[in-house]
């Protein structure tokens, strides 16, 4: 096991931990407002200092991680339930109207980015978590779908193929049978992938105001709300910040282990 999959895998489990812990428990009420104690410094009391609210950081962390990591997984959940089975239906097609459709429909969605995705459906929905989640998912589905029309085609090419359509097994129960076991790792790394991604776009769309809102705890939001306090008090801005660096970091060291760990070639290159 390789020190990246270690590391990342680690700050991974640290952040999803506390995000779990924080349904049962955290050290305050975020919904609390103590404002003489506003803007306080990590102290015994508050480990990572308070809010302009005075609000407990580390508490606001932790709701901010259940946030952070719901939306993303979720988002991440849709682009792989609706762009796994396309990619596989267009692979299966190849060279059809069929795979030239989705393959264009696929271009259609990479021309809106996320972002542009999720102004359209707040302007239509409103802001919410639920809108956010709707706008990176949609985001997702093409990647997936891209993903594995690509390493599904050069499959149906080989032997065991080959000798599963003489049987007379249709397309679609080869696909599920003997293409999708073989490019569940590309899945599945891909997949740590998207969901740093998906991190990062929650808080990009929290921090304009798109994204979770108050009295729902955000690290996008905190980002928000610090900005104007940087010089005031630091670690208003560098809490959030670190936090979604770690979880961003970690989740791309367990990508790239997971990659030299299920990739056979590249165990057979290292040994």
């Amino acid at each position: 096991m390789s020190r990246n999959l270690i590391i990342g895998t680690a700050l991974t489990v640290l952040f999803i931990a506390l995000a779990a812990l924080s349904f049962l428990w955290t050290p305050a009420d975020i919904e609390t407002l103590d404002i003489p104690n506003r803007l306080q410094t990590p102290s015994a009391a508050n480990w990572l200092g308070t809010d302009h609210f005075g609000r407990d950081m580390l508490s606001m962390i932790m709701m901010g991680a259940r946030t952070s990591i719901a939306v993303a997984l979720l988002a991440v959940g849709i682009g792989m339930a609706l762009g796994i089975p396309l990619g596989l239906l267009a692979a299966a097609r190849h060279g059809s109207f069929l795979d030239e459709l989705i393959m264009r429909g696929n271009d259609l969605v990479f021309a809106f980015p996320s972002l542009v995705i999720a102004i359209l459906i707040t302007a239509v929905f409103g802001a919410s978590a639920v809108n956010a989640i709707i706008a990176i998912g949609i985001f997702n589905i093409p990647v997936f779908a891209r993903l594995t029309r690509g390493a599904a085609l050069p499959l149906w090419e080989r032997d065991f193929i080959l000798a599963a359509r003489v049987c007379g097994k249709s397309a679609t129960h080869i696909s599920i049978e003997h293409i999708l076991p073989n490019i569940t790792n590309l899945m599945i790394v891909q997949g740590t992938i998207q969901f740093s991604l998906g991190i990062l776009a929650e808080a990009a769309l929290s921090y304009i105001g798109l994204g979770a809102q108050p009295p729902t705890a955000s690290w996008g939001r905190m980002l928000a709300d610090a900005q104007t306090l940087v010089s005031i008090a630091p670690h208003v801005a560098l809490v959030p910040g670190f936090a979604i660096l770690l979880m961003v970091l970690g989740l791309n060291l367990m990508g790239d282990g997971l990659r030299d760990w299920l990739d056979p070639r590249i165990r057979v290159a290292r040994t």
